[in-house]
């Protein structure tokens, strides 16, 4: 397409793969001027550009456009956009709680079940606790939980060969996953894990290293769970290595990434066969800046002898049943799945094993074993004292023989669980249904991607649903990313911070170094500077900054209310009076 052409671009459906995108990355041949990847991110920027407000300079808060005309002419940029009404419908069925004073920004898992779904449960459960019980017993106010976990102590190695499924609940939940992520069962083991934590480090403590053994990660930010992983390896001599990332424009650089994956020599074994060297860590696009990388990246590891980790935790939505995944098969891959979007965020992890890989792991007895769970009834730890009170009515209403005495210190059985039966079954019926799941597989991968498509820092057609930013005051200086939190929290919107790392300035080398020598310790300094991990190692340069990530429930003025809070920081005196609310309403100072 002639990028002068008077065509009228398409922008629901018609953006590039991700697996086009390494032709942007790490080819060395020379590209023409203008690639298909470049002219859709020029027109995808033209209509923006164009459409929304263009040369507006807003002064303040108050010179907004209304909600109304904002989505007008965003309607008029996206044509396609009311076509996502679909999930309008089902935000307004089954997740009404994300209204006016509950706007999310800061959820990155699958949603297992709906807000709906989990108040029903609550609602059957206290009737089903009136009608069996006269007592006043069992009464709860709180949100029913589906499943409880139960650690294991068994290694990762012996819990894919002879571990199985422990609880009708956990198989059945195993299998929705895996239909869920597009994974077969005849190619991946799942594991079930504490969290997304466990299930690194689990996988670190597990990976046979071979001498001088590398790790090498790319990420534009810092993790718990990535440090974990981390130093676990640094602990078993293994050399951490990683990608690295222009500041400001965010750009990763593909040339010394690709130089690092080439240089991994493959090791023969005593039987001649290819051992892997290391490990390649690899998000298909950060969770924190939207940045998108290419599933060729995957490829170009493991035909250099890498063993790969696919990081699936900020992937969208049915994004594995893309054409990715079809053609190139990770190692292992790592996904967290939450109960409820905005609601509720306990859950659990998910560590899927290539079964052609188990070789690559080890039966070790150290912590390895650490975080394997599995998934059982809620009702077995969680509800006892309702079991027991139901198992004691039952009894009481049962004809009892002439000559049998009446013991009021009689303790009822629970080993029989009566009435707790039909408890249990109720639990397990709801857990099973995961309709946060099933919600997303009725929506689809297209229009999932044209509902949770964004414009970031530099605009791209094929950036994720996150976008990170800072926010600088009326005199030019950075506010911190945690009192922005603060604010927007006592504003009902609730957004994320996160640390960049392994950032490289577009400047020379004396300009770096100045900007590091900035700051002398670990708290908040405006610009770039160095961080320490939880562990006392260096991340590197990096700076602190606000997130926010789009679900594909997000609508249009869940974002229309968040450009608006930040246009209140435009009053000079906003964080000042804020604050001065905030210590007379709760007497105590905000502690940042």
């Amino acid at each position: 397409m002639n990028p002068s052409s008077n065509s009228k671009p398409c922008f629901n459906g018609c953006f590039p793969s991700p697996l086009s995108l390494v032709s942007a990355e790490s080819s060395d041949t020379p590209k023409p001027r203008f690639s298909n990847v470049a002219l859709s991110n020029q027109e995808f920027a033209e209509s923006i550009y164009s459409t929304l407000h263009p040369h507006t300079y807003f002064t303040n808060h108050e010179t907004l456009p209304t909600l109304q005309d904002s989505y007008s002419n965003f309607i008029k940029a996206f044509p396609k956009f009311p076509n996502t009404f679909k999930i309008d419908e089902i935000r307004s069925q089954e997740y009404h709680h994300l209204t006016f004073s509950n706007t999310c920004f800061d959820y990155t898992g699958n949603g297992l079940f709906s807000y709906a779904q989990q108040q029903r449960s609550l609602l059957s459960t206290t009737s089903l606790a009136a009608a069996s019980s006269s007592s006043s017993t069992f009464a709860t106010t709180e949100p029913l939980s589906f499943f409880d976990v139960s650690y294991k102590s068994v290694t990762l190695p012996s819990q894919i060969l002879y571990g199985g499924h422990d609880t009708e609940l956990e198989l059945r939940m195993s299998e929705r996953i895996m239909r869920f992520m597009n994974v077969s069962e005849s190619e991946y083991t799942l594991v079930f894990t504490a969290n997304e934590v466990s299930a690194f480090k689990i996988l670190a403590n597990s990976f046979q290293f071979h001498p001088n053994g590398e790790l090498l990660t790319v990420y534009d930010h810092s993790s718990e769970a990535l440090e974990t992983m981390i130093q676990v390896c640094k602990n078993q001599a293994v050399t951490p290595l990683s990608a690295e990332f222009s500041w400001p424009s965010l750009k990763m650089n593909w040339r010394k990434l690709k130089k690092k994956i080439i240089a991994n020599k493959i090791i023969k074994n005593n039987n001649g066969n290819n051992n892997n060297k290391g490990l390649f860590v690899f998000p298909l696009r950060s969770r924190v800046t939207g940045t998108p990388h290419s599933y060729v990246w995957m490829s170009m590891a493991q035909e250099k002898g890498w063993r790969v980790l696919l990081d699936a935790c900020s992937m969208r939505p049915k994004e594995t049943s893309s054409l990715g995944l079809s053609m190139f098969k990770p190692d292992f891959m790592i996904c967290s799945f939450y109960k409820v979007f905005g609601e509720n965020p306990s859950g659990f992890g998910c560590l899927f094993v290539k079964k052609s890989s188990i070789c690559s792991l080890k039966d070790s007895c150290n912590d390895s074993a650490l975080g394997i769970v599995s998934l059982v009834p809620a009702f077995k730890k969680q509800n006892l004292s309702f079991i027991a009170a139901a198992d004691v009515d039952d009894e009481e209403n049962e004809p009892k023989p002439k000559d049998q005495c009446s013991n009021s210190n009689s303790v009822p059985k629970l080993d029989s669980f009566n009435s707790g039966k039909r408890f249990g079954h109720m639990i397990d019926t709801f857990g099973s249904e995961c309709r946060g799941l099933d919600h997303a597989d009725s929506v689809g991968l297209m229009l999932i991607n044209c509902r949770a498509r964004i414009y970031g820092p530099n605009v791209s057609s094929h950036r994720g649903p996150a976008v990170a930013f800072n926010i600088f005051d009326w005199k030019g200086e950075k506010i911190d990313p945690k009192l922005v939190q603060k604010l927007a929290d006592r504003n009902n919107i609730s957004l994320g911070s996160a640390f960049l790392r392994n950032m490289k300035l577009d400047k020379n080398q004396e300009e770096e170094q100045r900007a590091l020598e900035s700051s002398t310790s670990d708290d908040y300094r405006p610009g770039l500077y160095k961080k320490r991990d939880s562990h006392g190692l260096g991340l590197g340069p990096g700076i602190f900054v606000v997130t926010s990530t789009l679900g594909f429930l997000t609508n249009f003025e869940d974002v229309y209310r968040l450009w608006a809070f930040i246009s209140r920081f435009l009053d000079a005196d906003f964080v000042e009076k804020e604050t001065w609310r905030y210590v007379a309403l709760n007497q105590k100072t905000i502690d940042i």
